[in-house]
């Protein structure tokens, strides 16, 4: 199943820019002549995967990141809403409403408008790999765009996952073909696990880490790696082409940027 033009709408109506048309579309892959060493030469739009300089995911190295007394605390307020759950064909996301809540992030404040998995994670830390990576997408009013990647290895379930066990099972039997996505909705998606305190946390600059690749996006990520069962796993990948199971872009080379570290420990 090759992705459909869902990913018109995440450049369009998400990221609030009008750079992707049905005539700009290219399909891209994460295995062969469509892989993510290749998504800048699929198209002069995706020119940025290659020769941009600010490149997402990227390994975080502990003992190279710099503490900022300057970074403030990652506060976030997100309630409970009907969201739907959506197979893009390359990944497993939420659409959520407009009324599901905010990231407060270095005194600006950024509305939640997707989320969206990533198995195995993209971003690394001191070179491992873990299991899977959630991606909370941002808009801020003036536009700029905000992401917080959550961490995850094997282990006890997700509460937020076991919310939707039963919209995934039917996600996975929906048929998907062509430029339609599937869609299931979910009712009542209790969001509040994602306001937990976070104490320690990473920021840069980097990019979206799908084509276009557009740069500009302010990076969060925990400090704290959570759990996510086996099971729960497999769920996330059962609706997906093989081609797009394993869907993680590579890490990208930090070219002199800067990885900040937020410790609540010190911050006072």
């Amino acid at each position: 199943m090759a992705p459909p033009n869902s990913i018109l709408v995440i450049g369009v109506a998400l990221l609030l820019t009008a750079a992707l048309t049905e005539q700009t579309f290219v399909n891209f892959s994460y295995v062969g002549v469509k892989g993510p060493e290749k998504w800048g030469s699929l198209s002069p739009y995706y020119s940025t995967c290659s020769k941009g300089k600010s490149q997402s995911p990227i390994n975080i190295v502990k003992k190279d990141v710099v503490y900022d007394s300057k970074l403030q605390p990652f506060l976030r307020n997100y309630t409970a809403t009907n969201v739907t759950l959506i197979n893009n064909g390359f990944n497993i996301g939420i659409s959520c409403g407009s009324a599901v809540g905010y990231a407060n992030i270095d005194g600006m404040k950024y509305t939640l408008k997707q989320m969206h998995w990533h198995s195995p994670s993209e971003h690394t830390i001191n070179g491992e790999r873990f299991a899977a990576e959630l991606h909370l997408v941002h808009i801020a009013s003036d536009g700029s765009i905000s992401v917080v990647a959550i961490l995850f290895k094997i282990g006890n379930p997700d509460p937020l996952l076991n919310q939707m066990k039963e919209s995934l099972n039917q996600l996975t039997k929906e048929t998907c073909s062509g430029d339609q996505e599937a869609h299931v909705a979910v009712s009542r998606m209790k969001l509040k696990r994602l306001n937990k305190k976070t104490r320690k946390y990473f920021r840069y600059v980097g990019s979206l880490t799908i084509p276009p690749c557009y740069e500009n996006v302010t990076w969060t990520v925990l400090g704290k790696v959570r759990d996510i069962s086996d099971e729960q796993l497999k769920a996330l990948k059962a609706p997906l082409d093989a081609t797009f199971k394993n869907n993680s872009r590579p890490v990208q080379p930090l070219n002199g940027r800067r990885v900040q570290f937020y410790n609540e420990l010190h911050s006072n």
